[in-house]
């Protein structure tokens, strides 16, 4: 089968489409026929060689697909033909990807394969890191990144949890996209959003991709018992807090990753996510795709991921 894998790590232009074997099923996987394959900012860290396949993956990027079931284990209840998405621990840029069942979903009614490929990873991380937070309705939200994937798929989430939505990006034109997808304040970040949030009232949780060049200014943009969850370092990875705020406020910081987490909690992750946001599918959550490329040109659609100018997510098609 034909993968889009990196002969060293680097740039773009280290991807590659080539032939490689199709990874053997194990008593419990099935095997999806991929037909498009969400792409993620993980993908570009591993692409750079930052962040390494768990044991076992396949070394090409791809944390999550859509498709068609080829072939499946007795125990599960999918059927060939069926059409599926999945959490993937890699492998997605390929034709064919070989997972354990437990992380397959169907494709919800309403949404076609690239809509699917484009939701998964970003309705578990959402749904994974509110669940952790304990965040509750009538509570305040704070997105950063609110244009990502992550971050337009959270607005969308916290809205249906009866979250009060506060939502930072880069740029107006970005920021009243936020609002016109339910964030209830969208702000320019670079236009002092902790004086803004702070007038609002704080938050009482705050979903964080920036790292550490946002960690004291998060930490005064909580509320009294507020959370704080760090789920990516794009400007930073170590910072310095003052102790004293932290105390004084009863806050709670928390960091997650989703791909290293046991294949246990990651089934229960989907679970949760077909529970909760499948139902949801496409009217009150839908996936927010920029643009699509052909598997072939997965280079270009990582230098258009790094250019910044993405609002949502992109999307490989395969055949």
């Amino acid at each position: 089968m034909k993968a889009c894998t990196m002969s060293e790590p680097g740039g773009p232009e280290v991807l590659s489409l080539v032939e490689v074997d199709i990874p053997t099923p194990g008593p419990h996987d099935a095997v999806m026929g991929i037909t498009a394959a969400g792409i993620n900012r993980a993908d570009a860290l591993q692409r750079q060689g930052r962040y390494p396949a768990p044991p076992g993956a396949p070394a090409w990027p791809g944390l999550e697909a859509a498709g068609t079931v080829l072939a499946a284990p007795a125990s599960s209840l999918l059927t060939p033909g069926d059409r599926v998405c999945a959490l993937l621990p890699g492998g997605g840029y390929a034709e064919r990807a070989v997972v354990d069942a437990s992380l397959v979903l169907p494709t919800p009614p309403g949404l076609d394969d690239v809509e699917a490929a484009a939701l998964v990873e970003a309705a578990c991380t959402v749904v994974s890191n509110l669940d952790a937070a304990d965040a509750r309705a009538g509570e305040t939200l704070l997105i950063h990144g609110g244009s990502g994937g992550v971050g337009t798929a959270a607005i969308q989430i916290a809205k249906a949890r009866g979250m009060r939505v506060i939502a930072t990006a880069g740029g107006p034109e970005r920021a009243a996209r936020c609002a016109a997808l339910g964030a209830d304040v969208a702000l320019d970040h670079r236009t002092g959003w902790v004086e803004t949030v702070r007038a609002e009232g704080g938050a009482d949780v705050i979903l964080d991709v920036v790292g550490a060049a946002y960690l004291e200014a998060n930490l005064r943009a909580l509320r009294t018992g507020g959370r704080l969850i760090v789920i990516g370092m794009q400007k930073g990875a170590r910072g310095e807090i003052d102790l004293g705020t932290l105390l004084m406020k009863r806050a709670t910081v928390l960091g997650t990753t989703l791909r290293a987490r046991p294949l246990a909690e990651r089934a229960a992750i989907v679970a949760r996510v077909r529970e909760e946001v499948w139902p949801l599918a496409p009217d009150a959550v839908r996936p927010i795709v920029h643009a699509t490329f052909p598997l072939e040109r997965a280079a270009d659609a990582h230098r258009m991921l790094e250019s910044g100018e993405v609002f949502g997510k992109l999307v490989l098609t395969v055949g």
